[in-house]
């Protein structure tokens, strides 16, 4: 099944707010973890799973919201579900170990970064800075797989890179977010 291109602008550039604060929330969850480097593994793995479950939740709000007026609302309701569920993962086994962490956070960032490079790919003709989509799955893919060839790295290694690409992400996120809001004005021309 293919995404209409226009419904899928449609429901980015009405839902902008929310990327945007989908973005704002990864920056905020970066610094963090930049501030404060003592955390321990198991506040960083409750840090993360809020994040992840909070920014599923909006993406599965603009999926919702997108539904009745739009035939392929279910690859954003995907995406968000992913987020959810990587979430309560984290979120109800806080004692798990790091490499477990480590698979978690790399599913979730792989699954993000290939359905922006679809999301890229679709609105590459209708949305003038898809690149925005597309460096920032790029992102999410290459994040994620550094970690599964990385196992064994410390802690706070993990953390320095986990918020430097929460800080990035959050950036072309926000960016991304002017971006459709800049479209949907014109589509409401």
């Amino acid at each position: 099944m293919i995404i209409d291109k226009d419904e899928l602008a449609a429901i980015l550039s009405r839902g902008w707010w929310v990327i945007m604060l989908r973005g704002i929330a990864a920056i905020l969850f970066g610094v963090i973890a930049w501030v404060m480097p003592q955390l321990s593994l198991t506040v960083l793995l409750l840090v993360f799973g809020i994040y992840a479950l909070a920014d599923g939740v909006l993406g599965v709000w603009t999926a919702i919201s997108a539904r009745k007026e739009r035939d392929h609302w279910w690859l954003l309701l995907f995406w968000g579900l992913t987020g959810i569920g990587i979430g309560l993962l984290t979120l109800l086994a806080p004692g798990i170990t790091a490499m477990i962490l480590l698979f978690y956070i790399a599913i979730w960032a792989i699954v993000t970064g290939v359905l922006q490079l679809v999301a890229a790919v679709r609105l590459r003709k209708e949305l003038q800075g898809e690149w925005l989509f597309l460096i920032g799955g790029l992102i999410s893919i290459l994040f994620g797989f550094i970690l599964v060839s990385r196992p064994v790295a410390g802690a706070l290694a993990l953390l320095w890179l986990i918020a430097t690409y929460a800080v990035i992400f959050g950036i072309i996120i926000v960016l991304l977010a002017l971006k459709l809001r800049s479209v949907g004005r014109q589509l409401a021309r």
